[in-house]
């Protein structure tokens, strides 16, 4: 509990394509996550804005951009940027301060306005960054990550393009009931077999989308939520933003080659699985304990990585788990009860964040039909681009 910060606030603006800049979705999650914590923005000491590297200028201050926004108050600023782990990076920070006594009341907000179609490099030639060679040199687009990914399961592990499609008909059936979803229609896994191929095998129906949104956060000291009359509530228990280990015998992009296990042996869990276990040390936690995921779903088939990676399951049952309901709906661990990926898109500064948005209402008992009935610990995980580890553990 000493280590603890509380979640007094929780924001969103919708996922969709609005057309507008991400400035004006920040706007409205920060100060629908004030108005949740019963604070004013003058109230606010230190603001962490998660970067977006599209929209020009502002989007590399993006922590200043929303300061200025709001109105020049005074408080400490801080800007994040980790690709797709910038909003759980964007929490550490905040809660770094608030536990080092740098602030007592910290925001925290991302957002962003996504181009239509695939995620592409900033101009330029920079043939030392991974990103820019993986598009030039392989023409290598997310979503063929995304379907190697899917094949190497289907080789590994035997799962089926039938499997993927289950995962994309059940976080559809959840986001139907989220508000701030962008895509609130339930699907059929024959719809899902009857969608265009994208990345063989996997089809248009497996892959997210990029999308427009904004997601903020109100985090503070234990004692400043106390002596604001909040005496119960979610707490951040762990935050995890693991680098992977040398040797990596796994392709993953954007990196385009493996290093060599031949004179030293690959750490006995990957890159992913250890961020969750980082997390669940730092907790005092483990698996058993979760009442409910947030994972990053890019694709139907990470997705079930993600229930071996977290330890949900054994390597090569996530197939299992799934069919057996135990991530859906009234299961053992709902998965994305949000609807997750598949129902919001991207808009990368702003997802970890709203996963552990997702988390906050779940764990309160405020997520509505969506809600998973006595929910009192919660993960979230994703990953970023160039080796950031994403993992945050909420409690109740």
């Amino acid at each position: 509990m000493a280590d603890d910060v509380a979640v007094l606030g929780a924001g969103m603006h919708p996922w969709g394509k609005w057309g507008r800049g991400f400035v004006e979705y920040g706007m409205v999650a920060a100060r629908a996550a004030l108005a949740d914590a019963g604070l004013e923005w003058r109230d606010i000491g230190s603001i962490v804005g998660a970067n977006t590297v599209r929209g020009g200028y502002p989007g590399y201050v993006a922590g200043a951009t929303f300061a200025k926004a709001l109105g020049w108050q005074g408080a400490q600023v801080t800007s994040v940027y980790a690709a797709c782990a910038s909003g759980a990076q964007a929490v550490n920070t905040a809660r770094a301060q608030i536990l080092a006594g740098l602030a007592d009341v910290v925001l925290v907000v991302g957002a962003d306005a996504a181009p239509k179609g695939f995620f592409r490099p900033a101009g330029g030639d920079r043939p030392d960054d991974p990103d820019w060679l993986r598009f030039r040199v392989l023409g290598a687009t997310n979503p063929v990550y995304f379907g190697l990914y899917a094949r190497r399961r289907m080789a590994v592990h035997g799962d089926t393009p039938e499997d993927f499609a289950q995962v994309k008909v059940k976080n559809a059936a959840m986001g139907s009931l989220n508000p701030y979803a962008r895509y609130r229609a339930r699907v059929t896994a024959e719809e899902v077999a009857a969608s265009a191929v994208v990345a063989d095998p996997l089809r248009l129906l497996d892959i997210c989308a990029t999308s427009d949104g904004g997601a903020a956060l109100v985090l503070s000291s234990m004692d400043f939520a106390r002596r604001n009359g909040s005496r119960e509530p979610v707490r951040i228990r762990a935050v995890s933003t693991l680098t992977p280990r040398y040797p990596s015998a796994v392709l993953d992009l954007p990196d385009i080659a493996t290093d060599s296990a031949a004179a030293v042996e690959p750490a006995v869990e990957s890159f992913r699985a250890s961020i969750g276990l980082a997390a669940y040390e730092e907790a005092g936690l483990g698996p058993e304990d979760l009442s409910l995921a947030e994972v990053y779903d890019l694709s139907t088939a990470l997705e079930l990585q993600w229930y071996e990676d977290l330890g949900l399951c054994g390597e090569g049952e996530a197939v299992k788990l799934l069919r057996e309901g135990a991530t859906g709906p009234g299961g053992r661990i709902p998965v994305n009860a949000s609807g997750g990926l598949a129902s919001f898109g991207e808009a990368v500064p702003a997802q970890a964040i709203a996963q552990v948005c997702e988390l906050t209402w779940q764990l309160r008992g405020a997520a509505g039909e969506r809600q998973v009935v006595g929910a009192r610990v919660g993960i979230s995980a994703n990953q970023g681009l160039f080796g950031h580890g994403s993992a945050v553990i909420a409690v109740r």
